[in-house]
């Protein structure tokens, strides 16, 4: 197999085809020149929906150019027409996401017969396949079984089992087909009608089992991705299939290969008899030239993965994954002998940097889930109380902010009273919390941003993006201390003396930037991280937490706290030191969110003005530069316990800021 990659020029012309008339479509290079035994096929995914079917941000309650389902269905059309033969393929993350999907889940509901309006959408645009997401699950299995229910395409997914994994993978009782095998009919480049037989397999990642431990815990697990894939796709081979697709909702990570990887796609694209890969879950874009950079066996140019054709397609409908494969007949069967691989977006920046839509709303995607967004608009504009400050996250990552501490204070409230009765009731209370919009991957406009007064359902929903629920653990001193070490992986480490230095981690997701109140402490950036990003002891002579203390005193390494958090970290997401299911005490039936708007109720007026228990340990003539949005300047000034200052524009949109130490 070889590969063929679109120069730039091609890839223009392409995309001005996809804006031209269906007289002006200029056919993919394979569609163009398929000889008699040889036919083009595009196949064109759809990752990380995320109930993200209208342009429109609900949080910040207007129309938004980046995202929606209806903006990249306009173009599926225009990107057929351009190919000899398609087929449309989802690769997960569908039903959780966004309010919309709250308001079905916890609002509406699902009943037998009802139809999801996400699944009515993409009912709308002929997809073949789909697999599932790690967030499908976050409302439980029989929301999720009502909701796909609805689809008229398969699902798949080789590695999520009913209870305990057999002895063989292909042993294994699993919740849905392992694999399809679609035979596709195919006209080659003479024009004669052929089947090709195109086998898809599907990947979830297998941390759902902490993740949604609540919902899966004694009902399902999850195998090694790639464990799954060298048991199932023999098998697919045996039956048939010419071409064999994974769909992994799982991304692509460069690191040593490990039993249960999260993002195993590279990996997964070693498994003989896998012919191209579908990736996700990232929210990351691939081909690209910005991520996945000198990750060897990932050639961020061609589109490959271990030489295998591969797509991520961004996230919220941002981009339509490609991969048009130039299949070849071999006597009775069909092989691939080249391919191109392309993520297409659905806007741009201008040279102003302002967002330019490429594509507009495609009315059956609309009208298919109209009745569903009026109602969502309607739920997430009710007011549950008011807020004496306003809450923003333009600076969550460089000092104590106030959309960080509403939740901590939300936190704190309810573990006091849920525990007010008990062994634990004597114990201090310390809560952990992260700002889920800090920018980076999702732009410039990604941050909470709540003026002072009435406080909405919408509000709320910003200050907390998942549905997690309330969690609490046990632990002593020393285990706060490396739960604020592994959270200071968000920073680069900063020498003394250095002048605008590169501040912010940018592969360190900020919803793990967990700032625990109830304690003060700094942050030494001076000092290289104590720990690697799986947890693991990295620079044992480093302590970047200084001047840690409890109640004004250094803190006890052995004296015992309650710390209260979500389902996510205390079942171990984010692989933080010592945390996990062992150490967990409580269990909320609440989500985190409604704590929250309960706690905004009793208090009638917020005060979420951050009590400032964290800072940087000052670095005499050392600065460090980072980037938020833009719209946070006029409360740069506001900030306390850093100095901060205006660097200029930053890129795509982005604000710089300089820190000075």
């Amino acid at each position: 197999m070889t590969s063929s990659i679109l120069t730039p020029i091609s890839r223009r012309s392409l995309l001005a085809g996809a804006a031209a008339s269906s007289a002006l479509v200029m056919l993919h290079p394979f569609a163009a020149r398929a000889a008699g035994n040889q036919a083009h096929l595009r196949i064109m995914e759809t990752t990380d929906i995320h109930v993200n079917v209208f342009p429109y941000d609900y949080y910040a309650d207007k129309p938004n150019d980046t995202l929606g389902l209806a903006r990249t269905a306009s173009i599926i059309d225009q990107i057929r027409a351009e190919a000899g033969n398609s087929m449309l393929i989802d690769n997960g993350d569908v039903l959780q996401g966004n309010p919309m999907g709250d308001y079905i889940a916890y609002e509406r509901g699902m009943k037998e017969g009802d139809t999801h309006p996400v699944i009515r959408a993409m009912n709308t645009l002929g997809y073949e396949v789909g697999t599932l997401g790690n967030h499908e699950f976050n409302y439980g299995l029989d929301f999720m079984f009502k909701a796909l229910a609805g689809s008229n395409y398969p699902w798949v997914c080789a590695n999520l089992t009913k209870g305990e994994l057999a002895s063989d993978p292909k042993k294994d009782q699993l919740f849905f087909k392992p694999y399809v095998i679609i035979d596709k009919k195919i006209k080659d480049g003479s024009g004669t009608e052929s089947t090709v037989r195109i086998g898809f397999i599907g990947f979830v990642p297998p941390q759902i089992m902490i993740w949604d431990s609540k919902n899966l815990e004694g009902k399902a697990q999850t195998r090694d991705i790639v464990q799954a894939a060298k048991a199932w796709v023999p098998a697919m081979k045996e039956e048939g299939a010419d071409i064999v697709i994974a769909l992994s909702h799982s991304g692509i990570d460069g690191s040593a290969q490990t039993e249960r990887m999260e993002n195993a796609s590279l990996y997964l694209a070693s498994v003989e008899g896998i012919d191209a890969i579908f990736t996700g879950h990232q929210h990351l874009v691939f081909p690209g030239p910005k991520d996945f950079v000198g990750i060897t066996g990932a050639d961020n140019v061609k589109g490959t993965l271990m030489g295998k054709p591969a797509v991520m397609a961004g996230f919220w409908g941002s981009h339509m994954g490609l991969i048009d494969l130039l299949l070849e007949k071999d006597g009775k069967n069909w092989k691939i002998v080249d391919f191109t691989s392309e993520a297409r977006p659905i806007y741009h920046r201008d040279d102003a940097k302002k967002i330019v839509a490429d594509v507009k709303d495609k009315p059956e995607v609309i009208a298919a889930a109209k009745e569903e967004h009026e109602a969502t608009l309607a739920y997430v504009r009710r007011p549950v109380g008011k807020t004496s400050a306003p809450l923003y996250s333009y600076f969550a990552l460089v000092a104590d902010d106030p959309s960080v501490q509403i939740v901590s204070n939300a936190q704190t409230w309810y573990i006091k009273d849920m525990l007010k009765e008990g062994q634990y009731k004597d114990l201090p209370v310390l809560s952990a919390a992260a700002p889920f919009k800090a920018g980076g991957r999702g732009g410039a406009d990604y941050y909470t941003d709540v003026p002072a007064g009435s406080i909405a359902i919408k509000n709320v929903a910003d200050l907390y993006l998942y549905p997690n629920t309330v969690q609490a653990v046990l632990i002593n001193g020393a285990q706060v201390k490396n739960w604020l070490e592994m959270s200071a992986g968000m920073f680069n480490q900063v020498k003394e003396g250095a002048k605008d230095a590169s501040l912010l981690n940018n592969d360190f997701p900020s919803y793990n930037y967990d700032v625990i109140d109830g304690v003060t402490y700094q942050i030494d950036l001076s000092q290289p991280t104590r720990f690697d990003k799986n947890g693991k002891l990295a620079n044992p002579d480093s302590h970047r937490i200084v001047e840690l203390k409890f109640d004004g005193k250094p803190i006890d390494p052995e004296q015992k706290f309650v710390v209260v958090t979500n389902n996510y970290r205390a079942g171990g997401g984010g692989s933080f030191p010592d945390i996990a299911a062992d150490k967990v005490i409580f269990v909320g039936p609440d989500t985190n969110r409604d704590v929250i708007v309960r706690y905004i109720v009793s208090q009638g007026t917020i005060n979420p003005s951050a009590d400032g228990n964290w800072s940087f340990k000052a670095l005499p003539g050392t600065s460090a530069v980072f980037e938020t949005g833009p719209k946070g300047r006029p409360f740069a000034s506001q900030i306390k316990g850093a100095k901060i200052e205006d660097a200029g524009d930053g890129e795509n949109g982005f604000a710089k800021y300089r820190l000075v130490l």
